[in-house]
C-alpha cells in the first residue's frame, strides 16, 4: 500500500486523527495536498491507532513516517 492510499482511506473514512512527525501535525487531507507525488508513492503501513511506517526495499517496516495522535475534542 502507498502513502497515498493510506492517506486517501484516512480521509474518506473521516478519521478523526492527527498524523505527526518531529516537527508539525496534519490531518489526512491536507497532507494529500501537500505532499509530492515521489513521497505519496512511498509503500507504507498503517498500525491502526499508532503509526504510519515506511515499508523498505526488502518488505520489512522502516522508520515511522507520521505517529497517530486524537483529534482533542
Amino acid at each position: 500500500m502507498s502513502l497515498k492510499e493510506i492517506l486517501m482511506k484516512l480521509s474518506a473514512e473521516k478519521m478523526p486523527v492527527l498524523l505527526c512527525d518531529n516537527q508539525c501535525e496534519w490531518e489526512a487531507e491536507s497532507l494529500l495536498g501537500s505532499l509530492s507525488e515521489p513521497r505519496l508513492r512511498t509503500s507504507a503501513y498503517l498500525q491502526p491507532g499508532l503509526y504510519i511506517a515506511e515499508i523498505n526495499g526488502s518488505g520489512y517496516l522502516g522508520r515511522v513516517l507520521y505517529k497517530i495522535k486524537g483529534k482533542p475534542s
